[in-house]
């Protein structure tokens, strides 16, 4: 027995250390790790439910931003924290995180506020480029730089989210038949329900085709997040062109009239109780004519020629002294306009027998008989030049349609009312018989009307993933408190129950009184540890001895270490 309690020097360490498994086995065979092992259990068990609830109960978590400078991490945390609104950073990849629920509510707090502030970019890379780059890392740096600018001009169009750029730009050559032209793509992702016009789309064209010098607009594409192609075809017919242009017009006429009765007809019968569709015939004929017109009755000009004739006079013959008249006075001159003069002479020459070229006073005296007359007369012909030009979009005919819904369970609509609803939509759209306009308005029952009034489904509400989230926690936490701690509960108070007794075998082999307590009888002899049945009652006698008989104990201690 001295050789299993005398240690060796030699081998009490590698006893030790020897057999971990045995070591452990022993230390949990101890009386006092027993009786707090399963008040270990059941703190642990507590600990792993609680976990479980903290785990299950919490919301998922989304990434915000997956890499941000330290600097952007305070200010999108502050900017969270002042808005309610928890993140975490995760450790190990520096990640900053948010509750699902709050990740949209957060990216646009963040928008608003211009957070996080962007890399640098732009012309700012050229001023990381350390000493001594070679000239393609220079170029490559340049042309990237240039593509950042880029985007961020084309950005701060209302309609465009984000935009990337990719300029192709082939190395200049000393050689002018190896010279290729730059090229340009642009990426555009565009605001929910938003879209480009052509008019945007060619801006954005110029404005690159601007920024790279040797650039021509047919060598940018456009595409948008969709992937559709929103620059026309270089090699597209200007007929093309030209059709699309005027199928666009032609919308845009039908969607005016269309809001019209939209806005006449929705306070009348309520938003969604009827619909109207609007068809014109819209001549888009460019006409341009020019016209000259010349007068029948012309005007007289010019006029040149004679006449003979005779002289006619009152009948006396010719006579007196010649020579006699260049001693009479001349008679009294008279001042008269030409116009007057040629019209005097035009209605002398008209009576048969004047003489032209004679006054009117010599008119009157002498009617000449003329015989024979040669003149050339020049007119001026009335000229008139018209030139008139019809610019397109001239509505030739119009059709429209209005179907009204009936209530439901309701009187149906009179003929009257309808024939008042179709009169409005007329003067509305400017209606026309002349043209041969057409308005239909028709009142009937909407199919599946029933189910436009439905709400969201129950399973897709967005209470429900929190709701099932708690509710989980809780189940599992209750089937661990219930399968797992209390099995330790009832096992640790049976174990105390059936140590109690045993107790009180050290003085009358575990008599109890009624209160429980181990009741006095006679001291233990050492017949009675001896004829003792199992393990535990003979130590239980052993304690019991040694308490009433502490000297005969150390006596038998002080024997054995002789032994």
């Amino acid at each position: 027995m001295s050789n299993a309690l005398t240690p060796q020097p030699g081998n009490a360490l590698p006893e030790r250390f020897a057999n971990p498994l045995q070591q452990i086995s022993g230390l949990l065979a101890q009386p006092a790790v027993r009786r707090s092992l399963p008040m270990v259990l059941m703190v642990g068990l507590i600990a792993a439910a609680v976990l479980a609830w903290m785990t299950f109960s919490a919301a998922p978590q989304k990434t915000l931003f997956a890499q941000l400078s330290d600097a952007d991490k305070g200010s999108v945390t502050q900017a969270l924290e002042q808005a309610n609104i928890s993140s975490r950073i995760d450790s190990g990849s520096g990640a900053l995180t948010v509750n699902e629920d709050d990740y949209s509510r957060a990216r646009i707090l963040l928008a608003g506020q211009g957070l996080p502030k962007a890399t640098p970019g732009g012309y700012a890379l050229l001023d990381q480029l350390p000493m001594g780059v070679s000239r393609a890392v220079e170029g490559e740096r340049l042309r990237q730089a240039r593509e950042t600018e880029l985007a961020r001009s084309i950005e701060e169009i209302d309609s465009v989210a984000e935009a990337r750029v990719h300029l192709a730009t082939p190395e200049a050559s000393v050689f002018i038949r190896d010279n290729a032209a730059p090229s340009a793509s642009v990426i555009l992702k565009l605001q929910a329900g938003r879209s480009l016009g052509d008019s945007q789309v060619a801006s954005i064209i110029n404005l690159v085709a601007s920024s790279v010098p040797g650039m021509k607009s047919d060598a940018v594409t456009i595409v948008d997040q969709m992937g559709g192609l929103l620059t026309k075809a270089a090699d597209r017919s200007a007929l093309g062109i030209a059709s699309d242009e005027r199928i666009a017009f032609q919308r845009r006429v039908e969607d005016k009239y269309r809001a019209q009765i939209v806005q006449l007809l929705t306070p009348l019968v309520g938003a969604g109780n009827f619909t109207t569709e609007v068809q014109t015939d819209v001549d888009l004929n460019e006409t341009q004519a020019t016209r000259e017109s010349y007068d029948k009755q012309g005007a007289l000009r010019a006029e040149q020629g004679n006449w003979t004739g005779n002289q006619k006079g009152d009948g006396a013959q010719p006579g007196g002294i010649p020579g006699a008249l260049s001693n009479t006075a001349p008679p009294p001159s008279t001042i008269t306009s030409p116009a007057a003069d040629a019209a005097a002479a035009a209605a002398a020459a008209a009576k048969p027998g004047a003489t032209p070229g004679a006054t009117p006073a010599a008119a009157a005296t002498a009617e000449p008989v003329k015989q024979s007359d040669q003149f050339a007369r020049s007119y001026d012909l009335g000229k008139e030049v018209s030139v008139s030009r019809t610019a397109p979009g001239a509505i030739t005919r119009l059709s429209v349609a209005v179907l009204l819904r009936d209530v439901e369970g309701g009187k149906p609509r009179s003929p009257v009312e309808i024939q008042q609803i179709t009169q409005l939509v007329q003067t509305a759209v400017g209606y026309s018989q002349a043209r041969g306009d057409q308005v239909t308005v028709i009142s009937r029952k909407f199919a599946g009307a029933a189910t436009t009034d439905d709400k969201q489904p129950w399973y897709d509400a967005g209470w429900l993933p929190v709701v099932a989230r708690n509710v989980t926690a809780i189940v599992i936490a209750l089937l661990v408190l219930i399968l797992g701690v209390r099995p330790l509960a009832r096992a640790l108070m049976k174990k105390r129950d059936d140590a109690t007794p045993r107790l009180a075998l050290g003085r009358d082999l575990g008599n109890l009184n009624n209160s429980g307590q181990p009741q006095s009888g006679p001291p233990v002899s050492i017949d009675a540890i001896a004829g003792a049945q199992n393990y535990d009652d003979r130590i239980g006698m052993v304690r019991g001895f040694t308490r009433d008989n502490p000297a005969r104990a150390a006596l038998a201690v002080r024997d054995m270490i002789k032994s």
